[in-house]
């Protein structure tokens, strides 16, 4: 019998899952995350399992693990997420772990933090093998970190590494999470989307959501973000340059306080926009720096959007 695993990586607009076996992905699917409510998520994600079991022509009795990253508050004991504003029907609390294990005859399955997934998929098969104490920057959907620190992922109490929800402007725009001026609320696509509508109601002009509907999304993805800045559209350019301006900050505040050899940036958005938007963010980082002469290498992903699939997959060993 195959001895794969399973990797899912659960985020706002879509659920990338992948089989892993000796070590290669082997098959994989991306399926639109619903924007209807937590059992369509759930449904979806056993489906996109399955899409990838059939890419790689294997079945059920092949895997031997399943890997879940979900954004929000994983309770990494009983496979429970809550607090995941960005999935439809996760702020409540949603039995993630055991809804899959039963789609799938009982198979075990991991449930963790999606950032700190994608992280240890960088960490163990991308970007961070040469290094031990770095920080993973995921700017997707909203924002996530992760910390490698002495070689082992940091969990603190759960919510380590949290960097989306640091502060990098008092007072400023509302995040998701309700506080004022998080990095989130600058950086996040979701909250550089609604922003875009608010400054539309205002009058100014914007090609975003034109851009939007030709594609036929129904919100405005990375790559809906990505053809406006080509097109130079003056709302997403600000917007990208609050974006930018943000992580300059919050990424200089964690190095003065940690000092990192190094600061990987992915996700969605990241990844999407590619090495322009990681160099402008090692712009702005440096100029904020304690020590600029001593900076951290500020990398993209090598996975880059298997990170966090590949990652789940990886914590299956991690905590074997």
């Amino acid at each position: 019998m195959t001895q794969a695993t399973a990797g899912v990586d659960l985020g706002g607009t879509k659920i990338q899952a992948v089989v892993v076996s000796a070590g290669e992905v082997v098959g994989q699917s991306r399926h639109p995350t619903p924007n209807t409510n937590a059992a369509d998520v759930v449904a979806e994600i056993v489906a996109a399992i399955h899409s990838a079991l059939d890419a790689a022509g294997m079945t059920t009795p092949d895997l031997r693990a399943i890997g879940i990253g979900s954004p929000g508050s994983v309770d990494v004991a009983t496979g429970h997420v809550s607090k995941a504003r960005n999935v439809p029907g996760f702020m409540d609390d949603v039995a993630l772990g055991p809804s899959v294990r039963a789609a799938f005859a009982g198979t075990p399955v991991l449930v963790d933090n999606d950032v700190r997934a994608a992280v240890m998929g960088e960490f163990r098969k991308g970007a961070g093998r040469p290094f031990r104490n770095f920080m993973g920057v995921f700017v997707g959907t909203g924002v996530g970190g992760g910390l490698i620190l002495e070689g082992e992922l940091r969990h603190g109490r759960g919510n380590a590494g949290e960097i989306g929800h640091t502060t990098v402007k008092p007072g400023g725009r509302r995040c998701g999470c309700l506080r004022l001026g998080c990095l989130e609320a600058y950086a996040g696509r979701m909250s550089i989307e609604q922003t875009a509508r608010h400054r539309l109601e205002k009058g100014q002009k914007t090609k975003l959501f034109e851009i939007m509907e030709r594609k036929g999304r129904d919100r405005v993805t990375s790559s809906v973000i990505a053809d406006a800045l080509d097109q130079d559209d003056r709302v997403t350019v600000e917007l990208i340059d609050e974006a930018v301006e943000a992580l300059g900050v919050a990424l200089a505040n964690a190095q003065n306080l940690l000092e990192l050899e190094a600061i990987i940036v992915g996700g969605g958005l990241g990844d999407r926009l590619g090495e322009p938007f990681v160099r402008r963010v090692e712009q702005a980082m440096v100029g904020n720096l304690r020590f600029p002469e001593q900076p951290p290498l500020v990398l993209g992903t090598d996975l880059g959007d298997l990170s966090g699939a590949v990652g789940a997959t990886v914590l299956i060993e991690y905590r074997s």
